[in-house]
């Protein structure tokens, strides 16, 4: 038999009245008994779930653009990560065995050949910005070469960079400067230790340099040349102050003018060290731990033992060029009283104090 069908007039007639608080009443109950019933259904992993989330997405891999921002004082300095390189430091490093150094790497839960960063530094300072090393470009194969793509992600230009510092001249932290003749940072002076300069721009001193930077006095000119041309290369002797707040301080050793950058603002100060230390896991407990690369290792190591020693008393911040990205910690005594302890700064979102921050 067919049903019979009311029709909407009908329909309304016959419906009974409800009152808007009936109404809210009624669709509250609704709510909370599908509330509950819900609840029931994920409790007991009931199949009634019609669909659930997979693990269908593809893995990933990359990591997140490689900057990382520190308010100093009146500052702003941001961490620039050029990528990372696998270093045999069983075979590089020179005061310990082989067996030594892989036990300090395990201790660390790490393994050899120790993947390790190179770090850039971009100085704010409200009226200029100053880039501290340019990473390796091209010349150490693909997993290096981000500094200027992590600039541009930092929210910058290559343009707008006013001045390039260079603690040393291996090509880890000059190959970014530029690429056939042309100037990365077309803006900007370039600035480097006389000595340091001289040193690698003359070819005649190759012969009795170790064959592991070698490359350098290749390197260097190719790297250097487009600005000497622009009249923007500028050559610094001794303590020298670059810009406000920011000066270079010589630390030869790893190389003939190897230079310290210290930057201070409003009591706050951040000394970046370039390649005062390579091996984080092995050189703050022995700080008389050498690497190949050094031009004059006793030296190296007598700038290392200072470094530490001053940082671990006066408890300023420091940042170098192959700690962990992005480098920035605190230096201390070990509880032993033998050795350095490398402390990480700890993450920080850069509240402003109003909103909770420090």
């Amino acid at each position: 038999m067919a049903s019979k069908r009311m029709d909407r007039s009908a329909f309304l007639k016959s419906a009974p009245i409800i009152s808007p608080e009936e109404f809210m009443v009624s669709r509250t109950h609704s709510f909370a008994r599908k509330l509950l019933v819900s609840a029931l259904v994920m409790a007991s992993g009931s199949t009634f779930v019609a669909e659930t989330a997979s693990a269908g997405a593809p893995i990933v891999q990359t990591q997140a653009p490689g900057y990382y921002r520190l308010v100093l004082g009146a500052f702003e300095v941001t961490a620039l990560n050029d990528g990372t390189i696998d270093f045999p430091m069983d075979k590089l490093l020179i005061g310990e065995s082989p067996d030594e150094i892989t036990a300090d790497y395990r201790k660390v839960f790490q393994k050899l050949p120790a993947e390790s960063s190179m770090n850039q530094f971009l100085i704010n300072t409200g009226d200029r910005l100053v880039l501290v090393d340019t990473g390796a470009g091209s010349f150490y194969g693909p997993t290096l070469g981000n500094t200027v793509n992590n600039l541009r992600a930092a929210g910058y230009t290559p343009e707008q960079v006013d001045d390039v510092v260079i603690t040393h001249m291996h090509v880890d932290h000059i190959g970014g400067l530029a690429k056939n003749g042309q100037r990365f940072f077309p803006n900007a002076v370039l600035h480097v230790d006389k000595a340091e300069y001289n040193y690698w721009m003359n070819q005649a001193n190759s012969a009795g340099a170790s064959e592991a930077v070698r490359i350098c006095f290749e390197v260097a000119p190719k790297m250097f040349n487009p600005y000497l041309a622009a009249g923007k290369l500028k050559l610094f002797q001794g303590d020298t102050q670059i810009a406000p707040g920011i000066r270079a301080t010589p630390e030869a050793g790893h190389t003939p003018g190897h230079s310290f950058f210290v930057v201070e603002s409003k009591g706050a100060k951040l000394v970046l060290w370039g390649d005062v230390v390579h091996s984080a896991p092995v050189q703050f407990h022995d700080p008389s731990v050498r690497i190949v690369w050094d031009s004059d290792d006793k030296r190296a190591e007598h700038v290392r033992e200072i470094a530490f020693a001053d940082a671990a008393a006066r408890g300023y911040l420091i940042g170098a060029a192959h700690l962990p990205f992005p480098s920035f910690g605190h230096i201390t005594k070990a509880d032993s009283g033998k050795g350095y302890l490398y402390v990480p700064l700890n993450y920080t979102k850069n509240r402003s104090v109003e909103n909770g921050g420090h």
